[in-house]
């Protein structure tokens, strides 16, 4: 299954059957759970009515791992070996192959063409009366059956192999998407190791982390990922939680703490006990949460199935209408009317319509892909045209998702010198607070001086000898340990707190002499952006798992509201909550993004963040830039107008010719002529959408609030 109109077909085919009910369908893990009462109908006949619809069931077994509940979607195939691929190389081969028979032997390309549209036509043709059995007759399939044969039947066989060749790379493509999306929620699981280190009285034991059970303890090793929620037993260490919470940097983890799943262990080991089974980790629940949201999500019917419902019955009927009702009533000779309802037919092919849309969408993401801006689709296109409100992740998202230096407080000396002698014992961490300082250090083109018996403190920071002296680089409520903190200093590291940064002390001897402040710093761009979305009408908000105070200092900085200190699950029900009032977005980069950009009407991931985030997202940022959202929006909004311009340009041609046509004005050939006049026309005004951002005419606005990123010192 690769979209919502399919499960929609299955149910329509099954419920009709006796002793059916409580249908639920999956299209992310391609399942299907219903109640059966076998007295009335048999499970093969169930099996029977789904392969006739064109799809290959089996079943599951519930005790089987996997079977009941999960991702459980079909191994990815690659395109070119399923049957759609294979039909679209097939067409289309034939398609060029006829061109070139023209070339040589003009009289032998029309019967090519006619077997080039019937090879595609006939399995879209099977699928369309196997819908029109199960009581839906006005498919898109049988919209391109009618479309083709009525083009064969007046001899327009090479358009309709071209039609019907491009519907069925369509097909491809939908089914390409839908294997990458299934692939993306795959990936989620991989975040949890597969083996743990089992402790038994004093014993490791490796053993697969799914049998994990609740109270058994493991051994987390430096540079490893933790196997299961849980809390600390034993050990200093800190965390890298960014899969989780977003967090940009690891936090310290001490006896009691707690820990999740698929998280990585940094300096020291750690002993954890068992929370909770592997079915209920947080990364299970952050799975469980994407598919939830993928199926709940109501996919945007295609504009074409839509109108057709309407359309085709009146397009069919009227031409028999006109072909048969003139002879038959009122004596009029058969000839003229024929020719006339051919014509008809022919007016009222929907060639025009079914270009229209897709050839402005084909423009338009075009025209955003080479400015980096990556949509999956159409249906995508129209749900962001109607956003009325943007959700931004911070860690990544707002901001560049490293900590930078943004204060060296000098308490003694000079503040170039204390920087130079944190950055001295930094230089020995892999830590992100120490990358921070020795990149700064060497940015301002400080000295690099020797540091000697250099050691991580687990938990507490960094510690060595430079010129015979011990300096230590920590945490203020270590650093007090190795040196006195009055309360000037702890007021000015209470001050820098207050501003939403990390504070670290340097200790020389046993005299701190200095205080370096540290923050994720918004990127050079975000305020523009936010600023951009509000002139559009658009409502920003940040939605952040990081603390408070730092998210509540970037909010106020880009001028936009805050919700902090949220996991994943709190993302996803604050979308839901913005999602039931208005049109929602929500832009994110990381694995914890990814329920809450599935549960968000459109979600969109830097380009940047994650796999998971991206396959879980519709749209992409590929260049990491805020203002590219606002630019997003605006390009999805011209589309959709573009597209309202070639529906009433087609409409408008059919509607005139319609009635020319009826009245004998116009015969087949100023049919034909209408019907591909049409079709030019709607294309060049789609094409006028390769030109959108050309020009630098709809950029993202120049920064008029930019974040000053030149780091400063203070003495």
């Amino acid at each position: 299954m690769d979209c919502g109109n399919c499960a929609n077909t299955i149910r329509t085919a099954l419920e009709r059957l006796p002793g059916v009910s409580d249908i639920r369908i999956s299209v992310t893990k391609e399942t299907l759970s219903l109640g059966l009462d076998e007295m009335l109908t048999s499970a093969t006949v169930i099996e029977s009515r789904i392969a006739a619809l064109g799809y290959v069931p089996s079943r599951l077994d519930a005790a089987q791992p996997g079977g009941g509940a999960g991702i459980v979607g079909t191994a990815p195939v690659a395109w070119w070996r399923q049957a759609k691929g294979r039909l679209a190389l097939v067409s289309g081969g034939l398609v060029v192959l006829a061109y070139l028979v023209g070339l040589v032997a003009p009289g032998w390309h029309a019967p090519l063409f006619i077997v080039a549209s019937l090879v595609a036509a006939v399995p879209i043709a099977r699928r369309a009366l196997a819908s029109a059995r199960a009581g839906a007759p006005f498919t898109i399939e049988m919209l391109m059956t009618i479309a083709v044969v009525g083009a064969l039947f007046i001899g327009a066989a090479e358009e309709a192999s071209i039609v019907v060749f491009l519907f069925c790379v369509g097909e491809v493509l939908e089914s390409v998407a839908a294997d990458k999306a299934r692939a993306g929620i795959r990936a989620l699981a991989d975040l949890v190791p597969q083996t743990a280190l089992l402790e038994v009285e004093g014993q490791i034991t490796e053993v697969p982390a799914a049998t994990l059970r609740i109270g058994q303890s493991v051994l987390v090793r430096p540079g490893d990922r933790i196997p299961a929620d849980g809390t600390v037993l034993v050990g200093l260490s800190s965390v890298d939680e960014a899969s989780i919470t977003g967090e940009s940097m690891p936090r310290p983890k001490e006896p009691g703490a707690e820990v999740f799943a698929g998280t990585i262990n940094h300096e020291a080991a750690l002993t954890v006990r068992v929370g909770r089974a592997a079915q209920d980790t947080m990364i299970a629940r952050i799975v469980a949460l994407v598919e939830e949201a993928q199926d709940a999500k109501a996919p945007t019917e295609r504009f074409i199935d839509r109108f057709s419902r309407l359309y085709m019955p009146f397009i069919v009927g009227l031409s028999v209408l006109v072909a048969v009702a003139p002879p038959l009533l009122a004596g009029g000779e058969w000839s003229p009317w024929i020719y006339r309802g051919l014509a008809l037919l022919l007016i009222g092919c929907p060639c025009a319509l079914v270009i229209s849309v897709p050839a402005a969408i084909a423009a338009s993401l075009a025209a955003g892909a080479r400015r980096g801006l990556l949509i999956k689709g159409g249906a995508v296109m129209e749900n962001l045209a109607a956003i009325q409100a943007v959700a931004f992740d911070k860690t990544g998202t707002l901001t560049l998702g490293k900590p930078a230096v943004t204060d060296v407080v000098a308490l003694v000396g000079e503040a170039s010198a204390v920087l130079a002698l944190a950055a001295a014992i930094e230089r020995r961490s892999s830590h992100p607070l120490a990358a921070a300082i020795v990149t700064r250090a060497d940015g301002d083109g400080l000295p690099a001086r020797e540091a000697l018996d250099v050691a991580a403190v687990p938990g507490k920071g960094m510690a060595g000898t430079i010129a015979d002296r011990a300096v230590f680089v920590g945490a203020p409520r270590h650093a007090a340990g190795w040196a006195p903190l009055d309360d000037e200093i702890l007021a000015r590291i209470s001050g820098l707190e207050g501003e939403g940064k990390t504070v670290v002390v340097v200790v020389d001897g046993a005299q701190a002499i200095g205080l370096i402040a540290l923050r994720d710093a918004p990127r050079p761009d975000a305020a523009a952006a936010v600023a951009a979305l509000k002139a559009m009408g658009i409502q920003p908000v940040m939605l952040t798992g990081d603390n408070r105070l730092a998210a509540e200092a970037i909010g106020q900085a880009l001028g936009l509201e805050v919700k902090a200190q949220m996991l994943p699950s709190d993302k996803a029900e604050a979308i839901q909550a913005m999602a039931a009032a208005r049109r929602t977005a929500m832009v994110g980069d990381g694995i914890n993004d990814a329920p809450a950009l599935a549960s968000a009407q459109v979600g969109i991931a830097m380009g940047s963040g994650t796999g998971v985030a991206l396959e879980a997202a519709d749209a992409a940022l590929l260049h990491d830039r805020v203002g590219d959202v606002p630019a997003l929006i605006g390009l999805a909004r011209a589309t959709m107008a573009n597209i309202r311009q070639n529906i009433a340009i087609a409409l408008g041609l059919k509607a005139l010719f319609l009635v020319t046509t009826v009245i004998g004005a116009t015969g087949l050939w100023v049919a034909i002529l209408a019907d591909t006049g049409g079709t030019v026309l709607v294309t060049l005004n789609a094409l006028r959408l390769l030109g959108y951002f050309r020009g630098g005419r709809h950029a993202a606005p120049p920064s008029v609030a930019e974040t000053d990123l030149r780091l400063h010192a203070t003495g």
